[in-house]
């Protein structure tokens, strides 16, 4: 594994980053936070079978993924220095045809996973590391319409799997789905074996605004998938089926924490985007907020609610389309992502109290937890993408019954 020379882990703490990119960390975007006393937990040996697993999707198709090394050659770097430009990693995932023949894909690539736990204090689970419902470039299923696309961005000091669970769940019925590693706040492998990790700088890309810059940048990256070009700098092979697959008339974003922020700023910005869901976004706008929103946008919220958050309460006033805010009861801050099927897995290794897995996950029950997170995103773009109206978005149901509806 070698570290890309122009990302500095100056300034990080190994143990308190389990609270920041975990645990609690995105829950303040542009500021890291101090983990939690049991984050320094002990070296520790676990049974060789042991490995952390993530829930399998529900829908008909099975998943394909591809990884894209992408440049966008519009935004100098200065961090990198003179000739270079914006660099960054996305992962494509789509329905697949056949996967019989293609390796499942980890939840993180082992370098980018190793240098997050590292820097968590967990470096003992590198080799329980989840793997994913993906297959790597395996045949895009095709029928006789082009995928809709929805595009994701992770939370600050975090990485582009933290939301794999809705990721996959999304692919599996019949989405596109493109995540993307913002550089120098993230956990990321490039091609060549460089592995990039958060930078603590406050001169480099890593506001919100930055985020959502390289969201409209991949959505040029997606209108030339659309139109049958390869937009990878390395020219690799993409799967069978992927080029001329993509619908860029049907364009969704979500994001989580500064990721659902980085969202709200490019719906503003870009109309390409049809509908827009923020996972618990601050809505911290850098810079502020200008100009009202007319088309779909949904906010489920957990830390960061209208009634506490002034920055999500002037947010929701902008919203001048069709819009929603629920929010689960007893949820955190990672409530609605792959922590909370993975923390009590953790917490049962560690031998965690109920209350230490509580102060990280909050008091939602993972499994509703879990279930949540795979229908109510799909039952939004699904309504605003593809025009297929259900009933889970009307109001409250007894399926769900943490999930409260904001007036």
């Amino acid at each position: 594994m070698t570290t890309t020379p122009f990302i500095s882990r100056k300034g990080m703490t190994r143990r308190g980053m389990l609270g920041a990119a975990l645990a609690a960390g995105a829950a303040v975007p542009l500021v890291a936070t101090a983990g939690p006393a049991w984050a320094a937990a002990p070296a520790t040996s676990f049974p060789a079978a042991t490995r952390l697993t993530l829930p399998v999707p529900t829908g008909p198709y099975p998943v394909g993924t591809v990884q894209l090394h992408l440049v966008d050659r519009s935004r100098p770097d200065g961090i990198a220095g003179p000739g270079h430009f914006r660099e960054l990693t996305a992962s494509v995932w789509y329905p697949a045809r056949d996967v019989q023949r293609y390796p499942v894909a980890p939840w993180m690539p082992a370098g980018a996973f190793q240098a997050f736990l590292d820097d968590a204090g967990f470096s003992d689970l590198a080799s329980l590391g989840p793997l994913t419902a993906g297959h790597v470039g395996a045949p895009v299923r095709r029928s006789g319409q082009r995928l809709p696309v929805v595009v994701f961005s992770h939370g600050a000091h975090s990485h582009q799997a933290d939301h794999t669970i809705v990721v996959q769940e999304l692919a599996s019925h019949g989405y596109a789905v493109v995540t993307v590693a913002h550089q120098y706040d993230t956990y990321t492998e490039f091609p060549d074996g460089r592995v990039a990790v958060p930078l603590r700088d406050r001169q480099a890309p890593t506001l919100p605004g930055d985020f959502a810059a390289d969201l409209r940048f991949v959505l040029d990256c997606v209108e030339q998938l659309a139109a049958g070009c390869n937009p990878d700098v390395d020219r690799r092979e993409l799967p069978a089926g992927l080029l001329g697959s993509l619908d860029p008339r049907r364009i969704g974003a979500f994001g989580w924490s500064k990721g659902g922020t980085a969202t709200a700023c490019a719906t503003l910005a870009d109309d390409r985007i049809r509908a827009g869901l923020s996972l618990d976004g601050p809505m911290q706008m850098n810079p502020p907020l200008a100009g009202d929103l007319d088309r779909p946008f949904m906010m489920m919220s957990a830390a960061f609610t209208r009634a506490t958050d002034p920055e999500a309460a002037a947010f929701w006033s902008h919203l001048r389309g069709w819009r929603l805010n629920i929010q689960a009861q007893g949820a955190a801050h990672v409530s609605y992502g792959d922590n909370e099927a993975l923390f009590p897995q953790v917490a049962k290794l560690y031998g965690w109290s109920g209350q230490q897995l509580q102060d990280a996950i909050g008091t939602l029950d993972p499994d509703q937890a879990v279930r949540i997170q795979q229908a109510y995103p799909l039952a939004f773009f699904d309504e605003h993408l593809r025009h297929h109206r259900g009933h889970l978005l009307d109001g409250p149901s007894p399926a769900f019954p943490a999930v409260t509806f904001l007036p």
